[in-house]
């Protein structure tokens, strides 16, 4: 049995959406005045006659929803909305570092892509730059540093290449 405030005060939850239902869901529970989180990353697209920009979801199939759990119907009922992600049947709220990372990433001017998610990997912690502060997994390929900001629950995770020196290690907690 789930605690009073657990279903009353509000967390952040994974909907899982229907294909291509990404920013319809958003738009819809932003109609219902419900708070939503979808990050975007552009890429270029081509059609026959022209070449343009477009913003794709960073993680296809899921939006972040912000809501208490006596409002589930709420979200549940909107056309597009497939599940809420969680365990054993039960919603699981995704940890508020986890979405206040990616939205940093998503506010900033660096080029990130969806990555992967990766079990093994050393954590780090930014310490230079507009990233100052968000821990994540540092990979190293070519020479290049990549950090993975990664979101648990959903198996999904964003990569921003970053400066070695940028980043420290951490223990994990």
């Amino acid at each position: 049995m789930m605690a009073a405030s657990t279903l009353t005060a509000p967390f952040w939850y994974v909907v899982r959406t229907r294909s291509r239902h990404e920013k319809r869901v958003r738009d819809q529970l932003q109609t219902r005045e419900v708070e939503t989180f979808l990050p975007t990353v552009e890429r270029w697209s081509r059609w026959k006659d022209r070449r343009k920009k477009v913003a794709f979801p960073l993680f296809p199939g899921y939006c972040f929803v912000r809501f208490s759990l006596v409002d589930r119907l709420r979200v549940l009922n909107v056309a597009g909305v497939a599940d809420l992600v969680g365990v054993a049947g039960r919603p699981e709220p995704v940890p508020d570092a986890e979405i206040e990372a990616i939205q940093r990433l998503a506010r900033t001017t660096l080029q990130y892509d969806p990555h992967p998610f990766l079990m093994e990997g050393m954590d780090v912690e930014v310490v230079r730059g507009p990233l100052t502060g968000v821990r994540g997994k540092l990979l190293r390929k070519d020479r290049v540093s990549r950090l993975v900001l990664a979101v648990t629950l959903i198996r999904q995770a964003a990569v921003v290449e970053i400066h070695p020196a940028d980043v420290v290690h951490v223990g994990s907690a």
